[in-house]
């Protein structure tokens, strides 16, 4: 069965200087059509991505009929990393990180292991998935779904640009709602 129905998550904009938590903005699509709208939050380069993502999937009405979860980047919320294995594994579904370029790794790693707390954990969970790969148009890593599925479902679902309209929906729901207008590329 061809996979249709997505949850796709984003983080709120916030200040560089922010502490505390961040809203997440989560959007479940039928292909392109928007079924629904979730909100939780994770803190700002904190630990709890992975269990306010699972927790806010099982509670939801959406829980039953999702087949992939997607992720524009492993992090939230700055360096709050999705243990995307664990994710996986615990909702019994597959998981897909959509980047527009390939991330600068040295940096990420750089700046994971010299200023953020557990950031050894965080980056050993990065470097766990491997190297994006080039799929569609984008970059992925990818848990639970095969390169060739994961382009079909990328272009089945992208309406306008390289990014899948559930993220498209996202990042323009959570910066909307921040800022009270959305701005900006997914």
């Amino acid at each position: 069965m061809p996979i249709s129905n997505i949850i796709a998550f984003d983080d709120c904009p916030f200040t560089r200087d922010h502490k505390g938590n961040v809203n997440v903005i989560g959007i479940v699509c039928a292909q392109t059509r928007l079924e629904g709208v979730l909100r939780t939050h994770v803190r700002k380069d904190g630990k709890n991505a992975t269990t306010q993502l699972e927790k806010l999937i099982w509670t939801s009405k959406f829980a039953p009929s999702l087949q992939l979860i997607m992720l524009q980047g492993i992090a939230l919320a700055g360096f709050n990393v999705v243990d995307t294995k664990t994710l996986s594994e615990k909702l019994e579904l597959p998981v897909l990180i959509i980047a527009r370029r390939e991330p600068k790794l040295e940096k990420i790693k750089s700046t994971l292991l010299n200023r953020i707390p557990g950031g050894k954990r965080k980056w050993q969970i990065i470097q766990s998935l491997g190297e994006m790969e080039a799929c569609a148009e984008v970059y992925v890593q990818r848990v639970g779904i095969d390169l060739e599925t994961s382009a079909e479902v990328i272009r089945r679902t992208t309406l306008h640009g390289r990014i899948p309209e559930a993220l498209r929906l996202a990042h323009l729901i959570a910066g909307g709602i921040t800022t009270g207008e959305s701005r900006g590329r997914t």
